[in-house]
């Protein structure tokens, strides 16, 4: 039997798409449904590398968790990663097709939506149901044209839509009726009710707005879902909107910090150390002054020579070297990695014309981007004390050089990364590094931190899926969801 499909789509971008499909995935397993999440196009720089050896969106990873299964390729057939203003790196059904502008994309978008049918189609033939996240907003009147991840993905599987907003930042009935009015009238029609997210106060204030909504619309608010104090979600792709080094004193904390580069990728590396009780983690800006740490990392990046440009002209290459003469610790991630290196050659024009830019030279190894993705889940242990570590490696250089006889860990596969020979700098292509609590104590203990006690990072992320389910199924009228996808379950 065919699973059956149900559509989230926002008024706006981070409206709570993504995670309004994590909890009713979660609420429908805990219902013995067979579910699984899907997003027909995804624009991001978090991403996740699957069991079959792709690469999707790091929230369809975590809907994935919701769901108990292994992230698949099929639940993200189209990823779309920005490497500059204008151009992203596209990548379907998990591999990376090459580099498209606008223009580009735009025709290409036929084969694209060929694509995301055949993945939804295989789906539908393993589960019973399917809760899709659209992308943006659907009344984005620019890009509606051979649409395929908002309401030409919905028109042509034919499924009802959920429509999302965001009441926290205001003005959530213009977004509504707004969204409503630029939507033809079959689109419309596909509408079948609104979510309300992150209301703080008094839901009874705001009673008499939700029954204008209604008698306007003819359409049911199907729920309003409180702000969630504490709640910790993956992000889709910007940075979060607060840190909470930015509101609480250091301390006596370990004080880590991280260049908010322009093209900065997997930044869900760091989520462990921002929820981390005794570190205070901040990103620094652009136009922000670099401040004292004892541990600085250097992050991904969908465009490394180009944002290893960013760090050269906006002072932190001398933050850098002042930091370590300091006896500071530096650690570089996959793109952060290959900028401690003395260069990075791109001889196919990778990311941009053929050519090479200066690394910091803080590791004696050089770096070339090549044509071929490397993308595989990883396990294995710290060089150093042998700390069991699990990660993933997403990146298309290939560093070589002296400092790699010194390994920062020992893989299955293979050795990873460096260290240097005063110990002050690491160098790895592995994500994820700090869920792992045990690696993670080592590595902070490594930066000066006393008797370090890093949290169950995994359990955290179970709990709060659990926390978000339970609010959906608390605050959101579930037996009508279920007859949206026309399921006969006692709910």
């Amino acid at each position: 039997m065919s699973a059956r499909t149900l559509m989230i789509q926002g008024t706006t971008s981070d409206a709570g798409k993504s995670t309004l499909v994590a909890g009713l995935c979660r609420v429908l397993v805990r219902r013995g449904i067979r579910v699984a999440p899907f997003k027909p196009q995804n624009m991001a720089l978090n991403s996740a590398v699957t069991h079959d050896g792709g690469e999707i969106g790091r929230a369809q990873a975590v809907q994935a968790q919701a769901c108990g299964l292994a992230p698949h390729t099929d639940m993200n057939p189209v990823l779309l990663k920005p490497n500059s203003d204008v151009g992203a790196q596209v990548i379907v059904h998990g591999r990376a097709i090459g580099n498209m502008d606008a223009t580009a994309y735009h025709g290409y978008k036929q084969r694209a939506r060929t694509a995301v049918i055949e993945s939804h189609t295989r789906l539908a033939s393993a589960y019973e149901a399917i809760i899709v996240e659209g992308a943006g907003s659907p009344a984005e009147i620019n890009l509606r044209a051979n649409d395929i991840a908002n309401m030409g993905f919905a028109e042509a599987v034919d499924c009802p839509v959920i429509l999302i907003a965001d009441i926290d930042r205001g003005g959530i009935f213009a977004h509504l009726i707004g969204t409503l009015a630029l939507l033809s009238e079959s689109e419309q029609a596909r509408v079948a009710g609104f979510v309300i997210n992150r209301f703080r106060g008094d839901i009874a204030l705001l009673q008499s707005g939700l029954d204008w909504l209604e008698e306007r619309t003819g359409k049911p608010v199907l729920g309003v879902l409180p702000y969630l104090h504490g709640l910790h979600i993956e992000a889709e792709d910007a940075l979060p909107r607060a840190d909470k080094a930015a509101t609480h004193p250091r301390n006596g904390k370990l004080r880590v910090i991280v260049p908010a580069l322009p093209r900065i990728s997997n930044h869900t590396d760091f989520d462990p150390l921002r929820l981390h009780p005794q570190v205070d983690f901040r990103f620094v800006g652009p136009d922000e002054e670099i401040p004292p740490a004892d541990l600085i990392i250097l992050p991904g990046s969908k465009s490394v020579r180009a944002d290893l440009d960013w760090l050269h002209t906006h002072g932190w290459e001398n933050a850098i070297h002042r930091h370590l003469r300091y006896g500071g610790k530096l650690i570089g991630l996959c793109g952060g990695f290959q900028m401690l290196g003395s260069a990075i050659h791109d001889p196919h024009g990778i990311e941009s014309k053929p050519d090479s830019s200066r690394g910091l030279s803080l590791l004696d190894v050089e770096t070339t981007l090549e044509r071929e993705k490397q993308l595989r889940n990883v396990r294995g242990k710290l060089a150093s004390d042998g700390a069991a570590v699990t990660g993933y490696e997403i990146h298309v250089g290939v560093t070589r050089g002296p400092a790699l006889a010194r390994p920062a860990m020992r893989l299955e596969s293979h050795n990873d990364g460096a260290i240097s020979n005063d110990n002050q700098i690491l160098g790895t292509y592995v994500h994820g590094l700090f869920e792992s609590r045990n690696a993670c104590d080592t590595l902070l203990a490594w930066a000066g931190l006393e008797a370090a006690q890093s949290p169950d990072y995994h359990a955290l992320r179970e709990a709060s899926i659990n926390q978000l389910a339970d609010a959906v199924e608390s605050h959101l009228d579930i037996p009508g969801i279920i007859r949206l996808l026309d399921m006969k379950i006692i709910a």
